[in-house]
């Protein structure tokens, strides 16, 4: 089975890498699903309604999101009604939405789970993200071999041991929330693939997919100010990862292509 796991998407530049790139990648590597970190594709800040069913439509199977998941108020009671969007399981239960789900892939079924850190997360600080991975996954693998975390934290150290607590326990753990792809994609020694961060779709010449301008103000002079979506040089980041019928993986690949076909829309 191969899994194709986007980097967060970061607004309209984003959306149009996942347009553009997404469909033949998909034809080329023979991938069978798509899990792609979205919380960042409205305008960089939340997941609206529409540009969530336009992300459905353009091919990816399952979004995730981390603690901005909430930020736009029709997503607030949208994803209590929309399995295929994934809030962090580790909100409290009454929380709208789920955090994980079972996903069927031809005859095989896969677990997708979806977790937020506790380290340097100002905005949020949720149940142990550790323990509540150990008792679903456990509960998981009694009903399948595939199942694939993804893990929205921003330390790599936090990171890392989500990787190795669930090593050889889950097929992989990816990394999200930095948006810049990081260089230690590999296999564990229980099979589990693990990478920090699996970058982010839209713009690779920016500060997080947004214009450097102001973001230079706001870093040196301490100021709020607007960030604006950026343009230049769209790319679809992400990981994409082999798993035998074993559960465990065989191979991940760090998947890095630019968008040539909107350069004239920007």
């Amino acid at each position: 089975m191969k899994v194709l796991i986007l980097g967060e998407i970061v607004g309209k530049a984003g959306l149009m890498a996942v347009r553009d790139l997404l469909r033949p990648l998909k034809k080329e590597k023979g991938i069978d699903l798509v899990i792609a970190n979205a919380e960042g594709v409205t305008s960089g800040y939340g997941i609206g309604v529409q540009h969530a069913m336009t992300l459905f439509k353009y091919g990816i199977d399952v979004i995730t999101g981390g603690e901005k998941i909430f930020y736009k108020l029709d997503m607030q009671d949208f994803i209590g009604r929309k399995d295929r969007i994934l809030r962090p399981a580790n909100y409290p239960e009454a929380v709208a939405g789920r955090g994980a789900r079972f996903v069927n892939v031809g005859e095989d079924k896969v677990f997708v789970l979806n977790l937020l850190g506790n380290a340097d997360m100002l905005s949020t600080h949720l149940a142990n993200p550790f323990i509540m991975a150990d008792s679903m996954v456990s509960r998981a693998q009694a009903e399948t071999p595939y199942i694939f975390v993804v893990f929205h934290a921003s330390t790599t150290a936090e990171k890392g041991v989500m990787g190795y607590e669930l090593d050889s326990k889950a097929s992989a753990v990816i990394g999200t929330h930095c948006k810049v792809m990081s260089a230690d994609s590999r296999i564990l020694s229980g099979g589990t693939a693990f990478i920090s961060d699996n970058g982010r779709c839209g713009s690779f010449m920016s500060v997080g997919g947004f214009k450097p301008e102001n973001e230079v103000h706001k870093m040196v002079y301490s100021t709020f100010m607007r960030s604006f979506e950026c343009f230049d040089d769209i790319r679809l980041q992400g990981v994409l990862v082999t798993v035998g019928r074993d559960g465990k993986s065989q191979s991940i690949e760090r998947i890095d292509v630019k968008d040539t076909a909107s350069a004239s829309e920007s």
